[in-house]
C-alpha cells in the first residue's frame, strides 16, 4: 500500500509540472542555471570515470580473451560496444544519481524544511513547477550530452592504453570497432540516457519535495533519492533492453 501512495503522489507531483508558469523569464533562469549545475559540474567526475572505465575494460578483455586463435582487433569491438550499450549509459548515470540525486533532494528538502516552498505556495507560486520543472528539463538536456561524451571518452580511454601499454594498437582497435559497430545502439543509448536523466531529476525532487521534520530528514531524503534512482535505472536498464533489445 505504501508503494501506491508513494507512487500516486509522485504521479500528482508530475502534474503539476505541466501547468504555465507565472514567470517565464524566471523559469528561463532557472533553467540555465540547473543546466549548469547538473551538467557543466559533474564534467570532472563525467571525464574521469569515463577514461578509467574504457582504460580498465581494454586491459581486462585482452587479459580474458586474447590468444594465439583470436585477433587482437576483438578488443575493440568489445570495448566500443560495452562503452555505447551499458558502460556509458548505465555507470555514468549511476554516478550522477549520487552526484545529482542527493544535490537536487537536498536542495528542495531544505526549502521545504525551512518553509520558502510554503511561502511560495501562499503567494500563488506553482512552487512544484518553478523549482522541479527547470531541474528536469535541464537534467533531459544535459545528461545525454554528458553520456555522449562519456562514452566517447571511454573508447578514447581504451585506445590510449592500448597503444601504451602495447596491447594492440590504435589502428587495430578502430578495426574492430568498426567492424561491429551499429547506428541502433547509438539510439538505444540514447534511449537509456533520456530515461535514466528522467529518473534522476524526477524522484530526487520527489524526495524533497515532501520531506518533513529537519535538517536530519532532509538527510534522509537526499539517501532515499540516490537509492531509489539507482534502483529504477537498473530495472529500467533491464526492461529496456529486454523491450528494445
Amino acid at each position: 500500500m505504501r508503494f501506491f501512495f508513494h507512487f500516486g503522489r509522485y504521479l500528482l507531483l508530475l502534474r503539476q509540472l505541466f501547468k504555465k508558469p507565472e514567470n517565464q523569464r524566471m523559469y528561463w533562469d532557472e533553467l540555465f542555471r540547473q543546466m549548469v549545475s547538473i551538467g557543466i559540474n559533474s564534467l570532472g567526475i563525467v571525464i574521469i570515470i569515463s577514461v578509467f572505465m574504457g582504460a580498465v575494460t581494454t586491459v581486462q578483455t585482452a587479459y580474458q580473451l586474447v590468444s594465439g586463435l583470436v585477433s587482437k582487433s576483438i578488443i575493440g569491438a568489445i570495448v566500443s560496444d560495452s562503452s555505447i550499450l551499458e558502460l556509458g549509459p548505465t555507470i555514468t548515470s549511476l554516478v550522477l544519481a549520487g552526484k545529482i540525486g542527493s544535490s537536487i533532494a537536498s536542495e528542495i528538502g531544505t526549502m521545504r524544511v525551512t518553509e520558502q516552498i510554503d511561502a511560495l505556495e501562499i503567494m500563488g507560486v506553482n512552487a512544484a513547477g518553478y523549482l522541479i520543472s527547470p531541474k528536469i528539463l535541464a537534467a533531459i538536456i544535459t545528461i545525454p550530452m554528458l553520456i555522449i561524451l562519456a562514452i566517447s571518452l571511454s573508447i578514447g580511454g581504451g585506445i590510449f592504453v592500448g597503444d601504451l601499454t602495447g596491447i594492440l594498437s590504435s589502428q587495430q582497435f578502430i578495426e574492430g570497432a568498426r567492424s561491429s559497430f551499429l547506428p541502433f545502439n547509438v539510439a538505444f543509448s540514447l534511449t537509456k540516457a533520456f530515461t535514466f536523466a528522467f529518473i534522476i531529476s524526477s524522484v530526487s525532487a520527489y524526495q524533497g519535495y515532501y520531506t518533513q521534520g529537519g535538517s536530519l530528514e532532509v538527510g534522509q531524503a537526499s539517501t532515499r533519492a540516490v537509492v531509489f534512482s539507482c534502483i529504477l535505472i537498473l530495472l529500467s536498464d533491464y526492461l529496456l533492453a529486454q523491450l528494445l533489445l
